[in-house]
């Protein structure tokens, strides 16, 4: 997994694997990214789960998508699905 930040009109943007689509219109999508360690000198992979709004129900699980920031929709949904870059096998 990849992650990919753009800054036009200044919303992130990031790319993703879904890793739920369970919900009614809401997948998770899982960033990783790379950060060195301070102190280690080691590459360490961190994990973020966003909740991404999905107004067609098109992502399903181990599809590569790409989400990008919006207005609140929810308590805990401020991303929406912008693309569907891959979809799984």
């Amino acid at each position: 997994m990849e992650e990919r930040i753009k800054r036009k009109s200044g919303k992130k943007e990031f790319v993703g694997i879904v890793k739920s689509d369970k919900m009614e219109k809401t997948i998770v999508v899982a960033v990783e990214t790379k950060a060195l360690h301070p102190l280690y000198k080691k590459y360490v992979t961190r994990t973020k789960r966003l909740k991404a709004h999905d107004e067609e129900n098109g992502a399903k699980t181990g599809d590569r998508v790409r989400v990008v920031e919006c207005r609140p929709i929810s308590k805990e949904k401020c991303w929406r699905l912008a693309e569907i870059i891959e979809r799984a096998r």
